[in-house]
């Protein structure tokens, strides 16, 4: 791949993969103001207090062995057929043992509710397992514009329906009928998108030969998996009133994830797609990374800061009174989103230079750390937890920065060159804002104000002081004004 075409596939790539985060959070954002406004806060801890068992299904469709396919050059309809027979019945299998705990479970958070709501909801595990390929096929092809209107109009039919049952007051079923639709049709649009069949083949050798690197990957998801939803288990299990604390939880590091989920999925997206390919070349995999670095600290950080300056009027203008409980937990928590879309795309680098031991051996030792980390805060609360989160995530991407060094030479120093720029521009624009707003007592109008004035003196920091990414997007509107006078 040559440097223009690399360029010209990571910007439309890109494009894309942005469009399609973008328009799933703003289709959830808009039916989650609805939602809550509705249904009671303890409704939203019954699937929170699940939110480690739910994760499974994300595990599937990124599972080792589909990314194993991503980083192969070619495959074989063979492999495709046998992968995809394996993720199916390995579902069907964690399905099967799930349903058979959902009594346990119900009992160990002291909620008779949670067992026919687990039971239903774990559906989605193998509904999900059913368009893997699919979505693989389509990432090879760089279709993240086909990936867009299947994931885009899925979500938009389980909305509807969710909205229409909680208004007709099916409380927490709605929730748990969103979930399954949007799998569903998720995993049937692929299916007549793509126009794969698989084959009548199933090759333990051909299984194997992924093994390498697969095994490693899927471990290290099953534990990410694990970790990275236990809070709100955790919360259920050990504090008074439990499914009202779960619900504000969950829902607060739901909302905090939002901008930061669209960079990291938008970007680990793309680097799926670019770095596999070039992953032979140390010297254009750094600049790569650090390009990639710069463009999320453009956006990363003048959105986190402004979300701690704005929360609660957000939650009040959103969702109503009833969710200000949320709101501590949310700014706690976006004091970690806001570094990790970071790690995601070095994560990308390491799967990419095919070094599975590190992954799968950092990733152990940063769990033991979270695990020490949750001890040592627990005593503090449900707030406690949210700090322990915050203490890992930089210490996770401290690791990750170590990794990168031995890998591209891409070190601390580096990152911190690369990013350090737009977190300063970041930091004194919302404080400018936070000075001039601050007496300002209407909801709607502090978020305007704050909003507007942010973001133009953002823009005018990093032009002033000749940031790259601002010259960058001056390079790009003059490319399409020649463009278009041509």
């Amino acid at each position: 791949m040559t440097e223009s075409t690399l360029k010209q596939t990571t910007t439309v790539s890109l494009f894309w993969s942005f469009i399609d985060k973008f328009g799933q959070q703003l289709i959830n954002l808009g039916t989650s103001i609805v939602l809550m406004r509705i249904l009671d806060p303890s409704e939203y801890g019954l699937i929170g207090a699940l939110a480690v068992f739910i994760a499974f299904s994300g595990l599937l469709i990124d599972s080792g062995f589909t990314r194993a396919l991503l980083n192969r050059k070619t495959i074989s309809p063979e492999e495709y057929s046998t992968v995809f027979y394996f993720n199916l019945g390995f579902s069907l299998l964690l399905y099967m043992i799930l349903f058979a705990a959902a009594p346990l479970i119900a009992r160990l958070f002291h909620e008779p509710r949670l067992e026919p709501v687990s039971r239903f909801l774990f559906l989605a595990l193998v509904i999900n397992a059913g368009g893997i390929i699919q979505q693989t096929l389509l990432t090879r092809r760089a279709d993240f514009r086909g990936m867009t209107r299947v994931n885009l109009a899925a979500l938009l039919i389980a909305a509807t329906v969710a909205i229409v049952m909680a208004v007709k007051g099916y409380g927490v079923w709605a929730l748990v009928v969103q979930t399954l639709l949007y799998a569903f049709f998720r995993s049937l649009f692929l299916w007549l998108y793509s126009g794969w069949i698989p084959l009548r083949v199933f090759s333990l050798r051909l299984l194997r030969s992924f093994s390498g690197l697969s095994n490693k990957l899927l471990l290290t998801s099953l534990i990410n998996a694990v970790f990275n939803n236990i809070y709100p288990s955790i919360i259920a299990f050990f504090y008074p009133n439990a499914m009202r604390q779960v619900g504000y939880y969950s829902q607060a590091s739901k909302y905090q994830e939002i901008p930061f989920g669209i960079l990291s999925n938008t970007f680990r997206s793309v680097s799926m797609l670019i770095l596999p390919g070039i992953n032979d070349q140390t010297e254009r995999l750094k600049r790569v990374v650090s390009k990639m670095m710069k463009s999320l600290a453009f956006l990363s950080f003048p959105i986190g800061f402004l979300m701690l300056l704005i929360a609660e009027p957000t939650f009040t203008l959103l969702f109503r009174e009833k969710w200000l409980p949320a709101v501590p937990y949310f700014q706690v928590l976006t004091l970690a989103g806001v570094v990790s879309p970071f790690a995601f795309v070095l994560n990308e680098l390491f799967i990419a230079r095919e070094k599975a031991n590190y992954f799968l051996g950092v990733e152990i030792i940063r769990r033991l750390i979270l695990v020490l980390l949750i001890a040592l805060l627990f005593r503090y609360g449900i707030m406690g937890l949210a700090f322990s989160w915050v203490a890992y995530t930089y210490i996770t991407l401290f690791i990750s920065l170590i990794l990168s060094r031995k890998l591209i030479h891409y070190a601390l120093a580096d990152f911190a060159r690369d990013v350090l720029p737009y977190a300063l521009a970041a930091l004194a624009s919302v404080a400018a804002a936070y000075f001039l707003t601050r007496q300002i007592e209407e909801d709607l109008l502090f978020l305007v104000v704050n909003l507007v004035f942010t973001g133009l003196l953002y823009l005018l920091l990093c032009y002033l002081f000749k940031l790259e990414m601002t010259r960058e997007i001056k390079e790009w509107i003059s490319t399409k004004r020649q463009k278009k006078n041509e």
